[in-house]
């Protein structure tokens, strides 16, 4: 339904929103219908002439600056689009099953323009894939203090040596934005952010098989050796640099989640409003009713939070507790909703013949990406209740 009622969009994002949605319904779908049930690439053929259409829409690359050639989306735009983008079989971990474009890290326009001409440039073009290293076996949740991957100074180069994990896509990527501990440990002060080229001796790549399609990636680093110039910004200044990049990364993480939950509830209005069990629709039954209004309620409040964070970001405010609400909302949101048309559908809800299963599976990821739902109510409540949540007195 998507009805926000008194509130309502900018028009020129409404009708973004709509050529979005048209694109998706006409050209995206119908192409992906084509392929495997667990398919989460597209073929090359397949996949240029959405893009090019998707250029055409001014849809490419909807989170990067428009002097590089990005749609240059504010976050709300960014939410309003990722919604629409995940409307696939794909969902929310492509958007729009790659026909948008890959925007490469936003850190790495802090960088100095050789950097962004070297690797994003030729990302923004399609023709390299970067990846984002952060997470170690030590702890993921508060990476700042959990890293432990060490970035050692020896003249003009950076020596590393540590593991990375959970890492998306890496292994299928050309270069990656490295967080690194150069100070003391704990100290949220002695991390540094750099660029890495995925064959430089002494990385390493390997595969995580997980519940969902496609898998992480556990990246190995044993002397590996960079150049100082592949450092991004000042050195000890990582944190910084990381913790803007995942606050606003929520925003279009936590929109994606409810596009795909949005469609779901409305392939299991179509299907309850047509099957019949025990001489009557299933549409007639309360739970049934409970079930579909349960849901639509839960999306409709999970969107506003997620307009209200993005907003906020956009106005220059501290977007930190918004975007941890959101983002948990959301994704705890689609999943209940999610479950809730599985069990509308019975059995076919778990067949692969439909994709609901697929997105049970990966919307159970989502509650874990970007910060785990628990990281989140942390932030929440340390902003309530101040250092009395920090001594435990």
């Amino acid at each position: 339904m998507n009805t926000l009622g008194a509130w309502e969009l900018p028009e020129e994002l409404r009708m973004l929103r709509e050529s979005t949605r048209q694109f998706m319904t006409r050209d995206v779908r119908p192409v992906e219908d084509t392929l495997p049930h667990d398919a989460f690439k597209m073929p090359p053929e397949k996949l240029a002439p959405l893009q090019e259409k998707a250029k055409s829409l001014g849809l490419w690359c909807i989170r990067t600056p428009g002097e590089y050639g990005g749609a240059d989306l504010n976050l709300l735009g960014q939410a309003v689009i990722g919604e629409e983008a995940a409307r696939c079989k794909m969902g929310a971990y492509i958007p729009a099953c790659g026909a948008f474009g890959r925007d490469p890290p936003n850190v790495i326009f802090l960088g100095t323009q050789q950097q962004i001409d070297t690797y994003a440039i030729p990302t923004i073009e399609g023709h390299r894939k970067p990846f984002v290293a952060i997470s170690e076996p030590s702890g993921g949740s508060d990476p700042a203090r959990a890293i432990r991957t060490r970035a050692v100074r020896k003249g003009d180069r950076y020596v590393i040596n540590g593991t990375k994990i959970w890492i998306t896509d890496a292994g299928n990527c050309d270069w990656g934005i490295l967080f690194a501990r150069t100070g003391e440990m704990g100290d949220r002060g002695g991390i540094s952010c750099f660029i890495v080229d995925s064959n430089t001796p002494g990385i390493s790549f390997k595969r995580i098989p997980v519940i969902r399609a496609y898998s992480p990636y556990e990246v190995h680093f044993e002397n590996a050796e960079i150049p100082v110039e592949n450092r991004i910004g000042e050195e000890g200044q990582g944190f910084q640099v990381a913790e803007k990049w995942l606050v606003e990364g929520r925003i279009p993480y936590a929109a994606g989640v409810l596009g795909v939950a949005q469609l779901a509830l409305e392939m299991a209005i179509e299907w309850v409003k047509e099957r019949e069990t025990f001489g009557a629709k299933l549409a007639s039954r309360q739970s049934i009713q409970f079930m579909v209004a349960d849901s639509e309620m839960e999306l409709q409040a999970a969107r506003l939070l997620v307009y209200q964070a993005a907003w906020a970001g956009d106005l220059g405010n501290d977007m930190k507790v918004p975007a941890s609400i959101a983002k948990v909302t959301a994704t705890e949101t689609a999943g209940r909703v999610v479950d809730r048309c599985v069990q509308m559908f019975g059995g076919l809800g778990v067949a692969q013949e439909m994709p609901l299963e697929r997105w049970f599976r990966e919307l159970r990821v989502k509650r874990i990406g970007e910060g785990p739902s628990e990281v989140q109510r942390v932030v929440v409540a340390r902003s309530l209740l101040g250092h009395a949540a920090r001594s435990g007195r």
